[in-house]
């Protein structure tokens, strides 16, 4: 996008650039998402970033009122295989937090300056200032949304001290921490406690076929560890989560809330132009996996999609343009856990169930149907034929499949396992992988190159179509 268009973005507040694009007014000090709804800035005053974080470490501060910290993640991420676009995602599941940069260098196969280098030069920030970002708007969610003591808030959202803590703080929203707190919207409801659980908006850009998302979570719900109660277009999917530091628990709501008219009160012809979120609550044993948790769960219901560039590509074939207006907005789903996923898709739903009751670890307070987390690789080696040779590779590292995982290395290491076909090795580089681009082998209708770099997508309208 060149400067122009961008500015006609921002003086139409167009939503479907939020996360694209970052800009900030020279003459306030303040950094926006497109769609911010103060007067629009001259174009003279007016300069634009990649991201956040770019916004930030040039000496701008967060718009109180559009909030573009908490804009959906750009679709880049997920489309692009090359070095950038591996880091952001594993930035984004906490890496640098965990392992600091040199751990994030390693994953990459690059060195520490390689990475900096590259990243600085593309987006206008380095891994560091990225992760930054990131923590203060875990730190925001939690100061706005618990009533948990500053002092906890800061190491939870993954700060090395108090004083880094406030510093952030001050300099991405003007505000210290208290007086943060203070300014969170009121919503008629009080500050959740930890017991109960953290409030979460899963924020999303263009419309949403939740249906459909929760139609396919409900078919391969494992007992003990995930279940969809409600009814259709009210459900709630909950599930168990295995996390760095700890385990937790989430619920997501079914239920589609339009950023402007509220709970399901749009079209989706309204919806396309006002996008929205999903209602969670999530229950963690330690908060330093919130931005971990939240992340996944992102990656779980394909949340950082650009519905816009999906459905258009799509919508000019005339064998999916039917498709595409019947159901604008379809997500390709990916997963909470892609170890987890790829062995389910190797032993199937009752082979998962029975590893789960065998392997799986016992919540210490099960909650509802919700008894245990899926077991991890290590605990599975021990498995006789395919499922213990997969759980071995996961295990020893020689199969990798986090956010961050060169896919293509990752299908080759996948096909060169035991009862490992070139159709499951595909659906989990979909699924595991949150690729949007593949071609799953042996399906009912060819997979055309036309429909790159969205052929994810295309799969799932013709399953639809074909159900």
């Amino acid at each position: 996008m060149d400067e122009e268009t961008r500015y006609e973005a921002v003086r139409s507040r167009d939503a479907r650039f939020d996360g694209e694009f970052f800009f900030a007014v020279e003459t306030t000090g303040i950094y926006c998402r497109p769609s911010c709804p103060a007067v629009t800035p001259k174009r003279k005053n007016v300069r634009y970033y990649t991201t956040a974080a770019a916004a930030q470490t040039s000496g701008f501060r967060a718009c109180r009122r559009c909030r573009p910290d908490a804009v959906p993640g750009s679709a880049d991420w997920n489309v692009r295989a090359d070095v950038v676009g591996r880091a952001m995602r594993m930035i984004g599941d906490g890496v640098v937090d965990r392992e600091g940069v040199p751990g994030l260098a390693v994953r990459l196969g690059y060195s520490a300056r390689q990475v900096q280098r590259q990243l600085t030069a593309e987006l206008g920030a380095g891994p560091v200032a990225l992760a930054r970002a990131q923590r203060a708007h875990t730190a925001r969610v939690l100061l706005q949304t618990t009533d948990l003591p500053v002092t906890e808030i800061a190491f939870a959202a993954g700060f090395a001290s108090v004083r880094q803590f406030n510093d952030t703080i001050k300099a991405v929203y003007a505000l210290t921490p208290t007086a943060l707190r203070a300014a969170a919207p009121r919503r008629g409801a009080a500050r959740a406690t930890p017991a109960a659980g953290i409030p979460l908006r899963l924020a999303h850009r263009g419309p949403y076929r939740a249906d459909a998302v929760f139609d396919l979570l409900a078919h391969e719900a494992v007992t003990g560890v995930e279940e969809v109660s409600g009814e259709r277009g009210a459900r709630t999917y909950r599930r168990t989560l295995r996390l760095p530091y700890g385990t937790g628990i989430v619920a997501v709501q079914e239920a589609h809330h339009d950023a402007t008219t509220g709970p399901g009160t749009g079209s989706a012809t309204e919806a396309v132009h006002r996008g929205g979120w999903l209602d969670a609550r999530l229950h963690l044993t330690d908060l330093r996996d919130l931005t971990t948790a939240v992340q996944r769960l992102r990656r779980l219901f394909d949340l950082d999609a650009d519905p816009y560039a999906v459905d258009e590509r799509l919508g000019a074939d005339p064998r999916l343009a039917p498709l595409v207006a019947a159901r604008p907005g379809l997500r390709s789903p990916g997963t909470a856990d892609p170890d987890e996923f790829a062995m389910r898709a190797l032993v199937g739903r009752a082979g998962a169930e029975r590893l789960v009751e065998r392997y799986g670890k016992l919540l210490d307070a099960p909650c509802g149907g919700l008894t245990h987390t899926f077991p991890a690789p290590a605990e599975l080696a021990a498995e006789q034929g395919a499922p213990g040779a997969l759980a071995a590779a996961l295990a020893d590292g020689s199969l990798r499949l986090d956010a961050g995982a060169d896919r293509d290395d990752a299908e080759a290491a996948l096909r060169a396992l035991p009862g490992v076909d070139a159709r499951t090795a595909a659906v989990i580089r979909m699924r595991a992988l949150g690729d949007p681009d593949v071609a799953v082998p042996g399906g009912p209708e060819p997979v055309l190159d036309a429909w790159r770099p969205w052929r994810s997508y295309a799969l799932r309208h013709l399953a639809l179509a074909g159900s």
